[in-house]
């Protein structure tokens, strides 16, 4: 057996002849390094999938207020919207020539806490996630009339929501409200495939229906409408007067810049057009400090378990005093010594770092759909990444140099000394 195989083996007799010492400093490693690689992972998970829910849009315009409050009210459904665009600013920009098409958003009224969404067809024709994935039906089919609700797929699972169910919506975006529109609900036409997006926890309505909800004439019933059908007109919908925001895509990339100027300087109302992807850097830049101050706390929760495992090689040294002398009297000379305290340590540490990883990675398979429920962030579990990698890789290393102090101290540490009894 080469000497690094021998000193391997001792590293591990030895270990677990002082297993309960040695599982209490692999647990601390572990805890540590579960830290940092979990800081790191939700970090990762949380920017992809704000990234991802929504794409080929070009611009988002609302009322004027900052483009981190834009986007994340209107497409994240995190906090309130700060003012409304009137329905005829939104027409007139959706009908300009360099506007490919546009889909309106009217937030402010929940059911049983999820988040209601007024829109209409475009909307399920043209939002794309995850690099250019359409929304797809698991079952139904889109609005047929202005009671119609088409519903996320966590909205369906956790309510337990079939087709034709009915849904009453509340005023307000709270959990509870006083107020209950119950006197015009909706029923569930579709059911939407999960797509991992705040979209699986909106309840999608027309923007008429939201009109009647609130109390705006119903046209006069089944006699006029027949008497259109006669004359071979459509029955004109429920226009609103308001809506929260509008999603636009360009015709030409080109012309983004001047259709953002336009709007930014549109004089009929203050209305503010934001390009998502620079929203979404804003937004990066002003949670980068805190992330960072994250993974540098975490950094040194990883640096203390290290400590913790040179206390406890230090403190065990007097300790095997006898063990030492044994070896060495058996044919071990202080280079074996020296190796058999750095494998030790490596092996702990290599040991707790990969526990850590595993922990973590197990963890948000575990808690996605708890993750998702209570933040609306979709994490994707997989295979480690680099980033664990070099973790392990870094975390063993350290381990290695840190034990050089206890292996020095064993090194020198002569046989006479080993097999002398001190009282």
């Amino acid at each position: 057996m080469s000497a690094p195989s021998l000193a391997a083996s001792l590293a591990i007799k030895s270990l677990g002849n002082r297993r309960g010492t040695a599982l209490l400093t692999l647990l601390s490693i572990t805890i540590s390094v579960a830290l940092l690689i979990g800081v790191n992972q939700v970090r990762q998970e949380a920017r992809s999938s704000f990234t991802n829910t929504l794409s080929g849009a070009d611009l988002i315009v609302g009322a004027r207020s900052g483009s981190i409050n834009l986007l994340l009210y209107s497409i994240f459904r995190i906090g309130n919207p700060t003012g409304a665009v009137s329905w005829d600013s939104y027409q007139k920009i959706s009908s300009r020539s360099d506007v490919a098409w546009t889909f309106p958003i009217s937030l402010g009224d929940s059911h049983r806490g999820y988040r209601v969404m007024g829109t209409d067809e475009n909307y399920f024709a043209f939002y794309r996630y995850g690099g250019g994935r359409g929304l797809e039906l698991a079952d139904g089919e889109l609005f047929a009339d202005h009671g119609d609700a088409v519903i996320g797929a966590e909205v369906a699972a956790k309510l337990g929501y079939e087709v034709g169910t009915p849904i009453v919506v509340s005023h307000g975006i709270g959990a509870g409200s006083f107020a209950e529109h119950d006197d015009n609900p909706f029923r569930v036409a579709g059911i939407l495939a999960r797509t991992g997006t705040p979209v699986d926890q909106t309840v999608h309505v027309t923007l008429e229906g939201i009109e009647i909800m609130h109390g705006a004439e119903v046209a006069d019933g089944d006699h006029e409408h027949d008497d259109e059908a006669e004359d071979g007109h459509p029955a004109p919908a429920i226009e609103p007067e308001i809506i929260t925001a509008f999603v636009v895509g360009m015709k030409s990339r080109a012309a983004l810049f001047g259709l953002q100027r336009i709007i930014n300087d549109y004089r009929r109302e203050p209305l503010s057009a934001i390009i998502p992807g620079v929203a979404l850097t804003e937004l990066w830049g002003l949670v980068s400090t805190a992330e960072t101050a994250l993974l540098v706390v975490s950094g040194f929760v990883v640096v203390a378990g290290l400590l913790g495992l040179l206390t406890t090689l230090l403190t065990s040294m007097n300790e095997r005093r006898r063990e030492m002398a044994v070896l060495r009297s058996v044919g071990a000379g202080p280079g074996m010594i020296f190796s058999l305290l750095i494998c030790e340590a490596a092996i702990l540490a290599f040991l707790a770092a990969l526990a850590g990883v595993a922990i973590v990675h197990l963890g948000l398979l575990l808690s996605r759909d708890l993750v998702l429920e209570a933040f609306g962030i979709a994490l994707t579990p997989g295979l480690p990444g680099m980033f664990d990698l070099l973790v392990v890789g870094a975390v063993t290393l350290a381990a290695m140099l840190i034990a050089l102090v206890p292996a020095w101290r064993g090194y020198r540490n002569s046989l006479a000394d080993g097999l002398t009894v001190r009282i």
